[in-house]
């Protein structure tokens, strides 16, 4: 039994659970009504994210998927994050799980020599504003977005982090 969460780069086999717990968080916990077929993304990971300097990765805890998180290519040198989910029981200082794949995600994009990172998350999410207000990301209005950064209908509220 592992005793802490391992972040890995997605794989095709964790495809369903990535899927469970990116509803379950989004339907269940924060009753926002978007569907599996509203998130065309999430049948075609490899082929959406992994590509350019965009990739996915998982949290794993004994073989379960307990968070998630992305890096979208938008070109010149920027990246969207998109799909940051964590499981409620895994929220928080005793896993670390939303700091360890954020920290993955950051450290590959610095490799990739990616200039910003940008996110557009809902107003609900207000653990989540913390959490990237704690970790450098900066608030910003939608109108300064890069005209390739692309804006969810849910999004409500933009981030921007500067790598380097």
């Amino acid at each position: 039994m592992d005793n802490e969460p391992i972040v890995k780069e997605y794989s095709r086999e964790y495809q369903d659970q990535v899927i469970e717990l990116i509803l379950t968080i989004q339907q269940a916990e924060y009753n926002i009504p978007i569907t599996k077929g509203d998130q065309p993304d999430l049948m075609a990971i490899e082929d959406f994210y992994q590509t350019g300097n965009g990739n996915f990765w998982v949290a794993v805890y004994n073989d379960k998927v307990i968070g998630t998180i992305s890096l979208l290519d938008i070109g010149n040198r920027q990246v969207a994050l998109r799909k940051m989910f964590v499981g409620s029981k895994y929220r928080g200082a005793a896993f670390n799980t939303a700091k360890m794949l954020l920290n993955h995600a950051l450290c590959w994009a610095k490799e990739k020599s990616v200039k910003e990172v940008y996110l557009g998350t809902t107003p609900q999410f207000l653990a989540a504003h913390r959490f990237y207000e704690k970790n450098g990301f900066e608030h910003m209005n939608q109108n300064e977005l890069p005209k390739n950064f692309p804006v969810m209908a849910v999004d409500k509220k933009f981030y921007r982090y500067g790598v380097d």
